[in-house]
């Protein structure tokens, strides 16, 4: 059987092929290129997207899909939406973003100026009970979105994560995810995709169950689990927790790594192309390492080494027994990276220094390696820490891509 996406060159450049459920292709622009023939692997043709600083376009538009995103950061679950809606030849219409952190709304804007993008805390939109009246907030908001065909969000993951001990699985911010149920109460989408990190699913109120139930009682069909990007193509190993919930479709999580499947990605694909960039843009610059930073780099260097030693490490990761060898450490051309995180830009947070070059990851590469498209504008930006916050915290756009198109061919 032919795969659920495949591509070819053609005369007006690349086209991705998706097969729908009822046996149908649709053909669209995927990468404009030079003109050829004949299949090219995804591999190549999704590396060419990456490195592209040309935005792709849907090409011969069959309707329309209107998107919502909550707690959107810079936009990775929308770019994923927005790929989705191309590769079905539909016009993208992403209708409003809301984030509370400044900057990453203002790269939203740029990137999707269709939107109305506000700066603010979710609930403050979306401020009752489920199950209650619409407030006025709510109902404005609902006529000024006007239909709704997929609801996405990222709910803040702190008190999820494993690396939060002491609040880890209790904390008040988890329940945010009845933000995103209550959003799809009053915005009936048709579809509905939250995403967090493994750990929300063992949270002590069981938020992400009762979400998934109230949802059912809504009238949605829904599935949860775990999907791992790196298997779907993503450079990095990045696994999340999925909710999906669809009022015409029947989600099941299994289906996005089975039908979506990519070969293992390395660094070296994502990245090699930017080696040797050099420019006075805030994306390409390196982190101004401390005089001890330095060393511990100079020291993986001049021994040929990928773990830095404990007698390289600070005390108080020295004289203590640990299990974070990746810390300190030194990245490999031919291998995923560790999940990229808002520490990227600082060897202590993880395995972050480049593989050939003295130096941590640059904005510019981590974007990639989160799967931000060369064309992706970040302009704007001008401190690093708010670089480091937005890529840090995105969602990998292939695997809202995978997610989407699974609910909507």
């Amino acid at each position: 059987m032919l795969p659920i996406e495949r591509f070819e060159r053609t005369e007006r450049g690349i086209d991705r092929i998706v097969r729908s459920r009822s046996g149908r292709e649709i053909r669209t622009l995927f990468v404009n290129q030079e003109p050829g023939s004949g299949p090219i692997s995804a591999n190549e043709a999704e590396r060419l997207w990456l490195t592209s600083a040309k935005p792709s376009k849907a090409t011969s538009l069959r309707g329309e899909l209107r998107v919502v995103d909550l707690f959107s950061g810079c936009g990775g679950l929308t770019l994923g939406a927005q790929e989705a809606a191309h590769a079905l030849g539909k016009r993208f219409l992403p209708t409003l973003a809301i984030d509370f952190e400044k900057a990453a709304a203002a790269v939203y804007a740029k990137n999707f100026p269709e939107a109305e993008v506000r700066v603010d805390d979710v609930a403050n939109t979306f401020d009752s009970p489920v199950g209650s009246k619409l407030s006025r907030s709510e109902r404005l908001t609902a006529e000024l979105v006007g239909e709704t065909n997929v609801l996405v969000g990222g709910p803040p993951c702190q008190g999820h994560s494993d690396l939060n001990n002491r609040t880890r699985r209790m904390d008040p911010k988890n329940e945010l995810y009845f933000s995103m149920v209550r959003a799809a109460e009053v915005l009936k989408p048709n579809h509905v995709l939250i995403e967090n990190v493994p750990g929300a699913a063992n949270d002590k109120s069981k938020v992400v169950q009762r979400s998934a139930n109230v949802l059912q009682e809504l009238g949605y069909n829904v599935d949860f689990g775990v999907v791992d990007a790196s298997r779907l193509g993503v450079p990095q190993k990045r696994k999340r927790l999925l909710l999906l919930a669809s009022l015409t479709a029947q989600p099941l999580i299994t289906k996005i790594e089975e039908n979506y499947l990519r070969d293992r990605r390395t660094l070296r694909w994502a990245i090699e192309d930017l080696h040797n960039q050099t420019s006075d843009n805030i994306l390409d610059e390196s982190a101004k390492s401390a005089e001890d930073t330095r060393e511990r780099i100079n020291y993986l260097f001049d021994n040929d080494l990928y773990d830095l030693p404990d007698e390289m490490r600070p005390p108080c990761h020295r004289t203590k027994a640990h299990t974070y060898r990746s810390i300190y450490g030194r990245l490999n051309w031919d291998e995923p990276t560790q999940t990229i995180t808002t520490g990227f830009f600082s060897m202590c947070m993880g395995r972050y220094v480049h593989p050939v070059s003295r130096r941590t990851l640059t904005a510019r590469e981590a974007s990639r390696i989160q799967y931000f498209p060369q064309s992706f504008d970040f302009s704007g930006v001008t401190k690093r820490s708010d670089l480091a916050r937005m890529i840090g915290n995105a969602v990998p756009s292939r695997l809202a891509l995978a997610a989407i198109l699974e609910l909507l061919r």
